[in-house]
């Protein structure tokens, strides 16, 4: 009996550590992930989309700025928003209304760019992901 005992202790032991061990394994792997997807910045992924791609229009001057006031060319003018409301709601980019012009969940006439080819996905995300994440002056 005491045998067995022993045995069957073994084996718990064994067990638990091998828990233990897959449960660290896992929490590593999730920390990993976290590391790997790094904050999007305003300054070094965002800005660069904007010049690219809609301050032509949407600064003083242009037919985007004339039409609505939105003015892309700082963080200060995002934030501000259009003669309309704001276009960023820090934290949730589902109620963004530029995600919604960005995503053509719009009428035809107002998705941006206005008359041109729809926003990459990869550039569509790093907007999102930027508002997601707080949408921070960084």
């Amino acid at each position: 009996m005491t045998r067995w005992l022993r045995g069957l202790t073994a084996v718990v032991a064994v067990l638990a550590a091998a828990t233990l061990s897959f449960d660290a394994d896992a929490q590593g792997t999730k920390s990993k992930q976290k590391q790997r997807t790094p904050t999007v910045s305003f300054k070094e992924d965002v800005v660069p989309i904007f010049k690219g791609r809609c301050v032509d229009c949407h600064q003083p001057g242009g037919a985007g700025f004339d039409a609505s006031g939105l003015d892309l060319r700082t963080y200060a003018s995002v934030m501000k928003g259009t003669k309309f409301g704001p276009m960023v709601v820090a934290g949730d980019a589902d109620a963004s209304s530029l995600m919604a012009l960005l995503d053509w969940r719009v009428k035809p006439e107002i998705r941006m760019p206005h008359g041109m080819k729809k926003l990459s996905t990869c550039d569509r995300d790093a907007i999102r992901r930027w508002i997601q994440e707080g949408a921070l002056d960084n």
